[in-house]
């Protein structure tokens, strides 16, 4: 299967951490990674875009998102390329900037189904390795402490209750949504239990993850809350008494 073009790292030794952020759907896992990304001079890499990537070409090609074998051969010839910007990665399948049309319901739902075959998620963790391998890197998703990175330098797996995440997302469609807040909280519902009950690499936190729930948390008090994680497991790291053994 196709690599993936590594994201190019400035060689300073502030730059060689590796942050991983899990969580289920609507935590604010972007929105955090963003912000650490920017106050601690590190490449963002958002895994979601790169499943998604995917299930818009699946989409696209009228594959049903239950066919494993099908999906699987379609990954063999498969690109996706996360390009870092200023606020969002680019994220590029076979060479075509599809950034713009994978932040759709639609869009998100396929990513979540075609993401529980093992094939497919072998693949993506090796290109998720792969862009990270350097360092410098903060890296969301759903497994990224447990599986992708599992000797992140600091891990953060970032929750909220359903109805709380689920009213996020429904306030990110904008004025005259298509659809009720009772069906986006259907929908995430939905997807909580697929993530967290799929047989390979299911969500759950990192034993030596911080947990931060977001839940009665305003934005700012998530991200200071994130900062000071991530600022404290510098500070041990760097300490004589606190090397990575």
């Amino acid at each position: 299967m196709s690599a993936v073009e590594s994201l190019s790292l400035p060689a300073s030794p502030a730059r060689k951490i590796i942050v991983a952020i899990d969580g289920p759907a609507g935590a604010g896992k972007s929105t955090v990674a963003r912000h650490l990304a920017r106050h601690f001079g590190l490449l963002n890499l958002e895994t979601g875009a790169m499943y998604r990537g995917f299930a818009l070409k699946a989409l696209r090609q009228a594959l049903p998102l239950d066919d494993s074998a099908g999906l699987e051969e379609l990954a063999g010839s498969t690109q996706i390329r996360l390009e870092a910007g200023d606020d969002e990665n680019r994220v590029l399948l076979d060479d075509e900037d599809v950034t713009g049309l994978i932040r759709n319901q639609t869009v998100t739902d396929a990513a979540s189904r075609v993401s529980v075959f093992p094939a497919i998620r072998a693949w993506m963790v090796h290109l998720q390795q792969e862009m990270g391998a350097g360092g410098g890197v903060v890296m969301e998703g759903r497994d990224i402490g447990t599986v992708v990175f599992p000797h992140a330098d600091a891990k953060i797996f970032l929750d909220a209750a359903p109805e709380v995440r689920g009213m996020r997302r429904f306030d990110q469609l904008g004025e005259k949504p298509a659809v009720q807040p009772e069906d986006v909280i259907r929908d995430l519902h939905a997807r909580d239990e697929r993530d967290r009950n799929r047989a390979d690499s299911p969500l759950k936190p990192a034993e030596d993850a911080v947990l931060l729930d977001s839940t009665n948390l305003s934005l700012e008090e998530v991200v200071t809350a994130a900062e000071e994680i991530v600022a404290a497991k510098l500070a041990h790291e760097s300490s004589p008494t606190g090397q990575k053994k």
